[in-house]
């Protein structure tokens, strides 16, 4: 089967894309806006872009209306954001999360989601996440009559739970990923063998 895009709808190409960009890393990002209420949402169009700048993107849509959603907005007019990867324990909250509110409901209080505040200039992290990004925004990148808006995000600092790292400085945790519509954890890793010179 070959698949041309110019020929099929938009919500065929992201049914083929997210069942075949997989596993897609969950980036639960959380944001402020102007009068404090912190905002926080899932975002599975997600990945690291470069080492030099630290860097990653995301993508981020709108609401039902047509108007941004308040992850857009918040970044828009901060310029900053907290970037949590979310461990398996948390995969409830930060799936209600998704749940579209209005602008003066904060999801951390109408779901219960306990923050902690870690960098004064930055919004929280989501408490117990074994890592976060607090970034600010680089770069918006216009695609042209797309519904969603790649930002490309600029690592400042990243906070690591201890239990999560290691000497080395390599990370060791079970974070959450969509698999096509699905959820999966990401808790098992394979050696890769070693190539010979």
């Amino acid at each position: 089967m070959l698949v041309d895009y110019s020929k099929i709808e938009a919500k065929d190409k992201y049914k083929l894309m997210s069942g075949g960009i997989i596993p897609r890393p969950i980036a639960w990002i959380v944001t402020e806006n102007e009068k404090g209420i912190i905002n926080v949402a899932p975002f599975s169009y997600f990945t690291g872009l470069s080492s030099n700048p630290p860097t990653l993107i995301v993508s981020i849509g709108h609401k039902s209306n047509g108007e941004p959603k308040d992850t857009l907005k918040n970044i828009r007019d901060s310029k900053k954001c907290t970037l949590c990867l979310a461990k398996e324990e948390q995969l409830e909250p930060m799936h209600f999360s998704s749940k579209e509110l209005e602008s003066d409901i904060s999801e951390a209080t109408h779901f219960n989601i306990a923050t902690k505040k870690i960098l004064e200039d930055f919004p929280p992290i989501i408490s117990g996440v074994p890592l976060a990004f607090f970034c600010t925004l680089y770069k918006e990148i216009e695609l042209g009559g797309s519904k969603t808006i790649p930002l490309i995000l600029k690592i400042k600092s990243e906070y690591i739970n201890d239990s999560a790292i290691d000497k080395d400085l390599r990370t060791d945790f079970s974070a959450i990923a969509r698999l096509g519509g699905e959820y999966t954890f990401l808790s098992s890793k394979i050696t890769p063998p070693k190539i010979e010179d």
